[in-house]
């Protein structure tokens, strides 16, 4: 019996998303093309793998056993292709990088103007995703590495299996149409009485927002909930409310509208996370030199420390 790699990380998909729908979306494939090769695997291992349960699927013993040892075989897969990568002292390659908007727009360009310098047989592709969305793609090998955000307001963990680094932290402005505040530092609680405009209770970003309101002793009253900072902002132009951004949420800010710090402070911090096995690739190590580098030169500015 000869097992495909192929195959096997298609197995792994439908494991981690829990359907085969969620695990064609994942690797761009079409849901008939992965029931066709999981038919395939089990043809090949002369058991099904899959069974219906109602309206949806699950693994059966088989399934979950070909699955574990499907960890064990890519996370090795992509351990020797480090190790090649490494022994060839090559930094040329591609990697594959998520990304969230304001660190796409304030951040990126200057890190791949870096690389473009310093190694340009590098080629960096991004994705823009959902941080939290990207734990999982970065586990499972459809993104070498991805850009997180930690709330120290909300903390959460991360999983063991990914390697996690700190490039720097920032710190939270309330954005406000242009005149709207007498005080231009003021304390989070001073902005009780505002109507707000942030992302729903699902998100990150959203939970860690409602739970520094709550240690300032208030309620957001929330009269808009949207998830992108890009949409809050023409929002808060237009007078709907205040909203909270990011240091790196500035490229985003639209004519009409101030920005003011916060006293006592409320900051996250950014992260870079990457499967422990790419820890040896030079291209990988470039990635994060780079990165830092910028976050370095930026701290002048006060964009980042």
């Amino acid at each position: 019996m000869e097992l495909n790699l192929t195959r096997l990380r298609m197995l792994r998909e439908v494991a981690h998303r829990g359907s085969i729908t969620a695990a064609a979306h994942s690797l761009s494939y079409s849901p008939s093309g992965i029931s066709q090769q999981i038919a395939a695997l089990e043809h090949e291992v002369g058991a099904a793998l899959l069974e219906r349960v109602g309206r949806g699927i699950r693994l059966t013993e088989v399934g979950r056993v070909l699955a574990g040892h499907a960890e064990i075989i890519l996370d090795a897969e992509g351990a020797a292709l480090a190790a090649v990568e490494s022994a060839r002292d090559s930094y040329a390659g591609r990697l594959k990088v998520g990304v969230f908007a304001t660190v796409a727009a304030g951040l990126l360009p200057a890190v791949i103007a870096a690389l473009e310098a310093d190694h340009p047989e590098l080629v960096i592709e991004t994705r823009e995703v959902d941080p939290e969305d990207a734990i999982a793609d970065v586990r499972l090998g459809q993104l070498d590495a991805a850009f997180l955000i930690d709330y120290p307001e909300a903390s959460e963990p991360w999983p063991a299996s990914l390697s996690v680094v700190q490039i720097g932290s920032e710190d939270f402005q309330v954005a406000t149409r242009a005149g709207r505040l007498d005080n231009d530092r003021p304390q989070l609680s001073d902005l009780a009485d505002l109507d707000w405009i942030i992302s729903g209770p699902q998100t990150y970003y959203g939970r860690a927002m409602r739970t520094a309101c709550a240690r300032a002793g208030f309620e957001p009253r929330i009269r808009h909930q949207v998830n992108e900072q890009a949409t809050a902002l023409a929002m808060v132009a237009a007078g709907l409310g205040i909203t909270l951004m990011s240091e790196l949420g500035r490229t985003f800010v639209p004519e009409g509208v101030e920005t003011h710090p916060l006293r006592g402070g409320l900051r996250r911090h950014l992260l870079i996370a990457h499967h422990p096995a790419s820890l040896g690739r030079p291209a990988m190590g470039a990635f994060i030199d780079a990165v830092g580098h910028v976050q370095r030169a930026r701290v002048p500015s006060g964009s980042l420390r």
